[in-house]
């Protein structure tokens, strides 16, 4: 029995793991060609942005809270991140290397940043997100 249910998470695990391989390949194929098509222009200036709007609070509906990704050819940048409640409201800003955040990037942001590399802006509609 032990063996039966070590063999059928191994195999859960594994299609997870190629799922999630799969993803990062079609990610980095539609990167490199939408790099390969904007040419040589200046790697260092911002050209791609993406807002990723959504409700993070109970109490306020609307999709007033957001996540702006402004990143550059090097996928080099920064992540804005304005959670709105009712009586108060939080910014945040993470810097971006290479396309991924120095520090631990939310979900929300981590999405925005991956909209922008892919070309996906400016806003994000929430379908597109890939959990």
């Amino acid at each position: 029995m032990v063996g039966v249910l070590a063999g059928v998470s191994g195999v859960v695990i594994g299609y997870v793991a190629l799922r999630q391989a799969r993803l990062a390949v079609q990610d980095s194929q539609q990167m490199l060609a939408r790099q390969s098509s904007v040419g040589t222009g200046d790697l260092k200036a911002i050209r791609d942005v993406a807002v990723y709007r959504y409700d993070a609070l109970e109490e306020m509906t609307g999709r007033l809270s957001f996540s702006v990704a402004m990143i550059n050819g090097l996928g080099d940048g920064l992540v804005l991140t304005s959670i709105n409640g009712r009586s108060e409201t939080r910014t945040y800003v993470r810097p971006v290397i290479g396309g991924k955040g120095t520090q631990q990037l939310a979900p929300e942001e981590e999405e925005a940043v991956r909209a922008a590399r892919l070309g996906l802006g400016p806003e994000v509609e929430p379908h597109v997100i890939r959990r």
